[in-house]
């Protein structure tokens, strides 16, 4: 493994499946792809405009595909060249600190007999790629097809842990949505609007992968008609299906707990509302009494002990009523 000013590269080199290199320099690529049954693999981490230049000098690789590998907004694709196959795609990790979906840009060029990944940053970790690849040597006879679905397929599984930690932020917000709290319905909107947001960020990540595994599919299979991994390509693509269909599923779940949110808001206010008119019309009443009996005229009752008592009776009894029926009406 070397490394400068943040760049680090990882080589390997396989003869007929076995591990026979690791960690040699990178002007040495193309020495091993003339080489029969020899299977190369580099990985830069952090690249710098030396390597690059380096890995396109050794393998020919296309300038435009190149440019692609360093942009950070590049959308998940496959290009089909005249030499080479180039993979866009985007691993996803969850942020520890806003608890956001993440992206890892992890580029792949694929030739005959090498396969060249390309990382902008190290939050992807290549060391599980690595133990697939150890843990199925046999699939590495058939070249460099079967490290791009040690890659991918570790790429992929990465999409179910991280839509598993946002089902469980959506049924943690499916608790919160009856709380009656105040605090917790500013919580909510809060939690709504940030798992809104990753999904986004999955479903722009995760729908166009299956088209980039149906295009490596179907490279493989034109470049030299064997089949022979086509069930892992298969399954694979099934699994990149299921994670997007996964994410449609908390996009239409998330939106339903935002509609459902703001009814759920408007009808407390329709009750704090009727509350509010309803004690409004009780203290109407003493309000009109007491003022009727206040004027400055002749009343029954003016001057007299049972006049004040009248009147009280009055507000009582009618205050009374009024809060009876607002019961029965459920509006208190």
């Amino acid at each position: 493994m070397s490394s400068r000013v943040g760049t680090t590269v990882r080589t390997r080199l396989w003869r007929n499946g076995a591990l026979v290199q690791e960690d040699f320099p990178l002007a040495e690529l193309s020495d091993h792809l003339d080489q029969p049954g020899c299977l190369v693999w580099a990985d830069i981490c952090q690249p710098d405009a030396e390597h690059f230049a380096t890995v396109a000098e050794e393998l020919g690789l296309d300038q435009h595909a190149i440019e692609d590998a360093i942009n950070l907004h590049e959308r998940p694709k496959a290009m089909r060249l005249a030499t080479h196959l180039f993979l866009a795609t985007s691993a996803l990790r969850r942020d520890e600190e806003s608890g956001e979906l993440a992206l890892s840009r992890v580029s792949a060029f694929t030739l005959k007999g090498a396969l060249v990944t390309i990382r902008l940053d190290d939050h992807f970790d290549m060391q599980p790629v690595l133990r697939r690849w150890d843990d199925n040597a046999d699939l590495l006879t058939w070249g460099p097809r079967a490290l791009v679905h040690g890659l991918l397929d570790e790429i992929v599984d990465g999409y179910f842990e991280a839509i598993e930690t946002l089902d469980d932020a959506v049924e943690a917000a499916e608790d919160m949505l009856f709380d009656e709290r105040p605090s917790q319905a500013a919580a909510l909107q809060r939690h709504t609007f940030a798992l809104r947001k990753s999904l986004v960020t999955a479903r722009r990540v995760i729908l166009p992968m299956r088209e980039v595994i149906n295009t490596v599919m179907r490279r493989f299979v034109s470049e030299d008609g064997s089949s022979e991994l086509a069930p892992y390509y298969e399954d694979l693509y099934d699994h990149a299906l299921r994670a997007a269909d996964w994410t449609e599923s908390l996009r239409d779940m998330i939106s339903t707990i935002f509609e459902t949110n703001m009814a759920l808001s408007d009808n407390r206010m329709n009750a704090v509302m009727k509350k509010l008119t309803s004690w409004a019309a009780i203290i109407a009443v003493p309000t009109a009494i007491t003022g009727f009996y206040g004027q400055n005229v002749p009343y029954p009752g003016f001057g007299e002990h049972w006049g004040f008592v009248f009147s009280l009776a009055a507000i009582v009894l009618i205050a009374f009523a009024l809060w009876v029926s607002f019961r029965k009406k459920d509006w208190l």
